[in-house]
């Protein structure tokens, strides 16, 4: 069995089925994308996030509900608020994650359980809908990426 720290899970997140880990270069790899690329840190509480946000959008950042924030330094970040992936987090601690499909291309559970090492699934099933809003902060301004 993989070590903790490499492990993927599939998990249907607040927003969608999605891959997490600890180790967003495994991600990028299962999903055939650059492995520089960026991927979503999602944490169950503000502490457990490491960037620190411009004290101009604390207050949009607490109060905002399945979006993901990209800071002015390229990282990004979810603080979910949906109770049963926020008791998974706080009980994992903060991973990356990403939706569980090959990029450019739709959700396939049997592609998406082959490369998972734990499948967690719960009374909701393991489905795709929307992904998170997308919010990139600027120094002086924001813009709604998707």
């Amino acid at each position: 069995m993989p070590q903790k720290n490499t492990l993927v899970y599939l998990v249907q997140t607040d927003t969608t089925a999605g891959f997490l880990s600890k180790d967003a270069k495994l991600l990028n790899a299962i999903k055939q994308r650059p492995l520089n690329k960026p991927c979503i840190l999602c944490a169950a509480a503000f502490r457990d996030i490491l960037p620190r946000v411009p004290s101009r959008y604390k207050k949009l950042v607490r109060n905002a509900k399945n979006s993901t924030f990209i800071l002015p330094n390229g990282q990004s970040f979810r603080v979910v608020k949906d109770d049963i992936h926020r008791k998974f987090l706080a009980k994992t601690g903060a991973m990356y994650s990403t939706s569980a499909n090959l990029t450019n291309h739709s959700f396939d559970i049997n592609f998406a359980k082959s490369k998972a090492d734990i499948v967690v699934e719960d009374e909701r099933g393991l489905y795709e809908s929307a992904p998170s809003t997308m919010i990139k902060l600027g120094r002086k301004i924001r813009k709604k990426i998707r």
